[in-house]
């Protein structure tokens, strides 16, 4: 048995250690490609192309006209510029935005509100009727919860020019509410890493880049010709993304171009994101895995890359399964060999990325880094909501709803019509409390015991998965109170 164990545990941090050395090779090509700055590329004002901004929101009654009138301030020339409110809320969100398209095209400015009489395809099914009626030549997207700069078209769509093969440009997100609380904090650090670290490696290395759903601008000859966005997945960019690298379409990273957005405060919020965004990622590996393989216009290296990055979220899988692991070798006094620490040095892979994204990016970089261990606590305490999704992700014959991250939880809330959203729990606490009691357990039992080993592992699962369950019990007493 203690054989079998061991065999178990070694096979599942052999795993782990796989996405560590990813994070060396991403840090390795970051390094190598740091270099390369970008420069908005000269063009006449005049000879600008058309451009179509959609902004697809539903239920942001908080937001929604934080988002138009920041829209309306992009510096373009008018008669070359689209605004479409993309709008399927069945909420008061409709007359909010109602209100200010209609006061922005008094003042002459091209905005419409779109709406549909249903939700089909959600997201995906959202920018895929508004296509229909959309004129520009280029189409910018951004999420309800962004505050585009005003020259964010001017500072990207230049770069189409004299690149046909040039499908899309993603820009760096930047935060609005990442000094809020610890919660925020964490998430800015880890957003940082993926736009400042793995996002200029897949653009620059051409390690299927990708892109992130808002903020970004694609050519409307791309999202054709790689099928349009299709809502069999719950990461439609991802899903229109990988389409379109398949079919040789170019994409570039501006980490130059920041557009704030803000982070979700509330913990339910946080949880909802990341579970949608795992469920997704699952849902393009098992749509796309294959096609990646055999593609043979991207190197081995590149096709790697890909697969394991859509299958990133699968850690969370691996640290149950490791923590799940612990009470029984402890009970059968199971002795690992000296060799496992090396597994330990290559999971450092990750978290340097983590540290080299915080001092690429700011002077305050080290206090930032304070953050640092609440990121992991978040980390490890929404490993079941994210699991449950990743196993929800393998019936492919299910339909998955989109489950929408409302935002607005940091806006000044003052009159009745204006409180939070309610969000429906995923019924994952429970587990988490479970997981307290069993690393309570286990740390009891290896305290007996005499047995150091397992303590770290067991104090950071009782750590995170309390201190999310503790999260999720104050935001429902936050809102029941507000009620």
């Amino acid at each position: 048995m203690s054989t079998l164990l061991i065999a178990a545990y070694l096979v599942v941090v052999a795993l782990l250690s796989v996405y560590g050395l990813l994070g060396f090779v991403t840090l390795a090509l970051f390094w190598r490609y740091k270099g390369e700055a970008d420069t908005v590329p000269e063009i006449d004002v005049s000879t600008l192309p058309h451009v179509t901004v959609q902004l697809p929101v539903y239920n942001e009654r908080l937001v929604v006209g934080r988002l138009i009138d920041s829209a309306v301030s992009l510096s373009y020339p008018t008669d070359r510029l689209q605004i479409q409110v993309i709008d399927d809320s069945d909420d008061e969100t409709a007359e909010v935005a109602a209100a200010h398209v209609a006061y922005h095209q008094a003042r002459g400015v091209n905005i419409a509100h779109v709406r549909r009489s249903n939700r089909v395809g959600y997201k995906a099914g959202a920018l895929s009727a508004a296509l229909d009626s959309a004129s520009g030549e280029f189409i910018a997207i951004f999420d309800a919860d962004f505050m585009p700069q005003a020259d964010f078209l001017l500072e990207t769509v230049p770069y189409f020019e004299g690149n046909l093969r040039l499908g899309m440009i993603q820009a760096r997100w930047g935060h609005l509410n990442d000094g809020q609380s610890p919660l925020t904090a964490a998430q800015s650090i880890a957003l940082d890493k993926h736009f400042v670290m793995e996002q200029r490696v897949r653009h620059r290395a051409n390690m299927f880049p990708k892109f992130n759903g808002s903020a970004g601008i694609w050519r409307r000859a791309c999202v054709d010709d790689a099928g349009g966005w299709q809502a069999d997945t719950v990461c439609e960019d991802l899903c229109l993304s990988t389409r379109a690298v398949l079919n040789g379409w170019e994409f570039h990273y501006l980490g130059s171009v920041v557009a704030p957005a803000e982070l979700p405060a509330g913990i339910q919020a946080y949880k909802n994101q990341q579970a949608r965004w795992a469920k997704g990622s699952i849902q393009c590996l098992i749509k796309y895995g294959g096609d990646i393989i055999q593609d043979s216009g991207h190197s081995l290296a590149g096709r790697i890359y890909a697969l394991l990055s859509m299958s990133a979220y699968a850690t969370h899988i691996l640290l149950l399964l490791l923590l799940a692991l612990q009470l029984p070798m402890i009970l059968l006094d199971v002795e690992l060999p000296a060799y496992m620490l090396l597994f330990t040095i290559i999971g450092i892979g990750q978290p340097l990325l983590f540290i080299a994204a915080q001092r690429e990016t700011y002077a305050d970089w080290s206090r930032r880094l304070l953050y640092f261990p609440m990121l992991l606590l978040v980390a490890v305490g929404t490993a079941p909501s994210n699991s449950w999704a990743m196993f929800q992700s393998l019936n492919v014959r299910k339909e998955h709803p989109f489950i929408r991250t409302p935002k607005g939880f940091s806006a000044q809330v003052d009159s009745q019509s204006k409180r939070p959203y309610r969000l429906p729990h995923d019924g994952t606490l429970w587990i988490e409390l479970a997981l307290v009691l069993y690393c309570i357990l286990g740390i009891s039992l290896a305290l007996l015991r005499g047995q150091s080993g397992p303590l770290f592992l067991l104090f950071t699962g009782l750590a995170g998965f309390a201190y999310v369950a503790y999260l999720e019990i104050q935001d429902s007493f936050r809102l029941w109170n507000r009620a």
